[in-house]
């Protein structure tokens, strides 16, 4: 009679225990994303980290490793990597690049605003629809690097969404309840135009796309003027972006600076540690802040 020791030695031996599919994100909301899709079959690490600007964000060695060594690269795409290139060169990356935005429709940029990723604004992640696409990009990717688990990626990939269609049925029921004319917001920079087209939110920024611009003198008292003309009260600086001037103009103004905004980065903590919890955190600060 065999030991139970040899019996638990037999059953183990017939289980395949495979590694987690090592994968890189470009930044810590996209990162989250794929999180939520692989679950415990992904080894996810991210190359901008919780609380980084990502314009101004320089690679280290340790980043080019983790790139190195990775079967599939998730990146946002619409030009919001400006560095791509030279991290894929210098990492001399040789797996797949997934672009989680392909067949999203951008919203194209003013003219007039200053910014370093092109014609169109690439904070694609600000509204949920675009996100139910992005999850679908990573679904498929995940599935077809690793078909073992192609089952837990589409169940992952259907419970999140599910979620999130909730979340955003919520978000556009309570900013339809609000006029129009009280719908307008003063942020540090220009990140929150696919949340403003989603639920009809005007947002007045005080840099362009980028963070690696400031606005001139000329552009602030333009940006006063318009706040005292409408009655502009919402004012919000965010997690990646010098609050000085958030703070100038609600001296100028009056206006009352709200909690932080996360634009382009999740928070080292909760609530904002995930896409729903930065997507909840941040509809919920603009709602109180309008009412």
């Amino acid at each position: 009679m065999r030991s139970i020791f040899a019996v638990m030695c037999l059953l183990l031996s017939s289980f395949s225990f495979a590694a987690p599919l090592k994968v890189v994100a470009s930044f810590s909301i996209l990162g989250n994303l794929v999180q939520e899709v692989g679950g415990d079959h992904v080894q996810v690490n991210t190359l901008v980290g919780p609380g980084e600007d990502a314009h101004v964000w320089q690679a280290k060695p340790a980043d080019l490793k983790k790139l190195s060594g990775a079967s599939l690269f998730f990146v946002n795409g619409l030009g919001y990597e400006g560095w791509l290139k030279r991290v894929e060169q210098a990492a001399a990356y040789k797996g797949k690049v997934i672009t989680v935005t392909q067949g999203l429709k951008p919203l194209a940029l003013d003219d007039d605003h200053g910014h370093s990723h092109g014609k169109v604004d690439p904070h694609a992640w600000h509204d949920p629809r675009a996100v139910l696409l992005m999850v679908d990009q990573i679904s498929a990717a995940l599935q077809a690097a690793d078909a073992s688990h192609a089952a837990a990626y589409q169940a992952n990939a259907a419970a999140f969404k599910a979620k999130i269609t909730q979340l955003d049925q919520r978000t556009a029921a309570a900013f339809a309840a609000i006029a129009s004319s009280k719908k307008k917001v003063v942020t540090s920079h220009d990140a929150l135009g696919y949340l403003g087209h989603r639920y009809a939110i005007e947002f007045f920024p005080l840099q362009g796309i980028s963070t690696e611009a400031e606005p001139s003198a000329k552009e602030m008292a333009r940006l006063i003027r318009e706040m005292r003309k409408s009655q502009i009260k919402a004012v919000f600086a965010e997690n990646i972006s010098n609050p000085k001037l958030i703070d100038q103009i609600a001296r100028e103004t009056g206006a009352k600076v709200g909690p932080p905004i996360y634009s382009d980065a999740l928070a080292k903590q909760a609530p904002a540690n995930s896409w729903l919890g930065l997507f909840e955190y941040n509809t919920q600060a603009i709602l109180r802040a309008l009412q």
